[in-house]
């Protein structure tokens, strides 16, 4: 009996593991061939994304590029807008007095300025707080010119007191910026 129950035991191993290696037999190249087409299918897929990326790339880019450049234009405008030499020549009326003149050029800085605020999306970050610093430092430079005036000064003797500032300072905060950004423009084409 013991032989005969080592040889069942035998036989049902053996047949089992037939059954295990005939089931390998099949599993293990189906295994193959989905890892394998798996594999080339992701490569495949990748590649056609990564293409399709380049292309809605290129043409955001493409779209882009003339909102940049008229927000720059718009920029340059602003800054001539802004600076002090023009500013006091756009604003000034005749008769005003030197505080009268002053609130409408600060005023008309700010209103310049608000006007501009979304092309700020455009530019880069340098070049929109250099714009943002030359407004400050015009507004700046038009209260300190102010402030070294009479209470009855008039609206030209506030002129006259910019413009002599303006003569004494190296570099104007707005030639500064309008550099930048030219510089800027051309890196782009």
């Amino acid at each position: 009996m013991g032989s005969k129950t080592h040889y069942m035991i035998f036989a049902v191993y053996k047949i089992t593991m037939d059954a295990i290696i005939e089931i390998l037999k099949i599993t293990i190249p189906g295994l193959i061939v989905f890892a394998t087409t798996y594999y080339v299918l992701k490569q495949m897929l990748d590649g056609q994304f990564r293409k399709k990326e380049l292309e809605l790339r290129r043409e955001a880019k493409n779209s882009m590029t003339p909102s940049r450049v008229n927000a720059y234009e718009r920029i340059i405008l602003l800054l001539e807008r802004i600076h002090p030499s023009e500013l006091v020549l756009r604003v000034h009326k005749k008769g005003i007095s030197a505080k009268a003149f002053q609130s409408e050029l600060v005023l008309a800085i700010r209103e310049e300025f608000q006007h501009n605020l979304t092309q700020q999306i455009y530019v880069s970050n340098a070049a929109w707080n250099l714009t943002k610093n030359a407004k400050e430092e015009t507004i700046k430079l038009i209260n300190i010119a102010a402030s070294n005036l009479p209470p009855n000064a008039s609206g030209l003797d506030l002129s006259n007191s910019i413009f002599q500032i303006l003569m004494k300072i190296d570099q104007n905060p707005v030639d500064v910026a309008k550099d930048y950004l030219k510089a800027e423009i051309r890196k782009l084409f």
